[in-house]
């Protein structure tokens, strides 16, 4: 009996890379929506911060955003063990109890996102422990994923530590290769939250001038954690300086700088654009890096290609359905919202 020969790519490779790009972005622009806007709205300088406007729409928001970033999460990662499954996998196993725990502290998250959403006048005095429980979550999560992918690209240190150790409670030990990448990832949310903030705040002064201070310091330090995080790269910086992906660092730095500027003469459109392609580019240097690090050792396009071009039809079409299912529950609660508060005031 023949075992079904499972080594190949059922797209070309451009087409995969691509959607996974693209499909890591949107999740991106999510989680930093939530995880940024409830970093904002927890030490953003608010007076009166529970009963502020923007502050309660924001909180209304988060789980739908929770929900969001979860559904828009699936294709990258899927993406991802399809093209590196042997290293994506062997890096969840290395870590696999904390990779497991992931479901149940998004759950529990869920959960106080709910609660806080939840809210009422006698119970607002919660929601700070809510979101507080939610964010130490956030901080768990987005912390394994950055070790694991991060050991991902590190065959050799996968296989020193499996050969010492098979308990699973095992995080990425060489720290310093990826403690910069995650603090420049979340630094990165608190940037974006800040835009978003200053977005749905436009008409409130105290939110949108709150919102610009993150947005605009976010972006500063931001900027500094990421030129710190070229530093650790080691080996591989001379590579990087000669490969595509620093031409991708020049763009998505002037759009980041782009997106500032617009912002602070209110044109949201463009700047909100400008920082979307600003984070194409951050998950395009991201694929990159990782392609730097397994040069030598696994090439990707090695892989045979037998197209299965109907599985690829079903996604596209269950992925537009999702995004558009997500706009409209977006939507539809930012106007729900909206009425509440209108009768309130009325």
């Amino acid at each position: 009996m023949n075992l079904p020969d499972y080594n190949f790519l059922p797209a070309p490779l451009w087409v995969i890379t691509v959607l996974h790009l693209v499909t890591l972005m949107l999740h991106f622009a999510a989680m930093n929506f939530l995880v940024g806007g409830v970093i904002v709205i927890l030490f953003g300088k608010f007076k009166n911060r529970w009963n502020d406007p923007t502050a309660q729409k924001f909180i209304k928001l988060f789980p739908i955003a929770m929900m969001a970033t979860i559904t828009l999460g699936i294709a990258p990662l899927l993406f991802l063990q399809l093209v590196y499954p042997r290293q994506a996998y062997a890096a969840a196993i290395v870590s696999g109890w904390f990779w497991l725990l992931i479901v149940v502290v998004a759950i529990i998250v869920y959960y106080f996102l709910y609660a806080a959403s939840f809210s009422q006048d006698s119970s607002r005095r919660w929601i700070a422990l809510y979101l507080s429980v939610a964010l130490v979550g956030f901080v768990y999560i987005s912390y394994v994923y950055s070790s694991t992918f991060s050991l991902a690209e590190r065959p050799d240190l996968v296989k020193l530590i499996y050969t010492h150790t098979q308990s699973g409670f095992t995080l990425n030990p060489d720290v310093g290769s990826y403690i910069l990448r995650w603090l420049h990832m979340i630094l990165g949310a608190i940037t974006v939250g800040g835009f978003f903030v200053g977005l749905l705040g436009m008409n409130n002064p105290q939110a949108y001038n709150v919102g610009k201070q993150f947005f605009l310091n976010g972006m500063i330090v931001t900027m500094l954690v990421g030129l710190g995080y070229l530093f650790t790269l080691d080996e591989i910086l001379l590579s990087f300086m000669r490969s595509p992906a620093v031409w991708f660092l020049m763009v998505s730095i002037a759009m980041s700088l782009g997106a500032l500027r617009f912002f602070f003469t209110r044109r949201f459109a463009v700047s909100g654009i400008m920082l979307l392609v600003s984070l194409l580019g951050m998950v395009t240097i991201r694929h990159y890096v990782r392609l730097l690090h397994l040069e030598g050792v696994y090439d990707p396009a090695a892989y045979a290609i037998k197209p299965q071009w109907s599985v690829f039809a079903l996604f596209l079409n269950c992925f537009v359905i999702a995004i558009v299912a997500v706009w409209y529950m977006l939507r539809l609660n930012h106007h729900s919202i909206d009425a509440a508060h209108d009768r309130l005031e009325s």
